[in-house]
């Protein structure tokens, strides 16, 4: 990238993630890439499921703290 785009991308890194979220969504929105719905259906069913195991107690939530710093121990970074 070079110009006008590397303006507008550093420009975006100076944006809260909320606001960044929003213009990776409008932008991948614009591409008007083909729809695939069996994936966005199973997508959809999967966080389902998962929010359901939660509520119901059948899995441990690790919190984020705690895996990043797994990570880093484990990687050493």
């Amino acid at each position: 990238m070079s110009g006008l785009p590397n303006r507008i991308f550093d420009e975006a890194l100076s944006l809260p993630v909320d606001e960044r979220i929003l213009l990776v969504d409008q932008l991948l929105c614009s591409l008007n890439l083909p729809l695939q719905p069996d994936i966005e259906r199973a997508w959809q069913e999967e966080a389902e499921r998962r929010v359901t195991q939660i509520e119901q107690g059948e899995v441990n939530l690790i919190p984020a703290e705690e895996v990043f710093r797994l990570i880093r121990e484990r990687y050493k970074r």
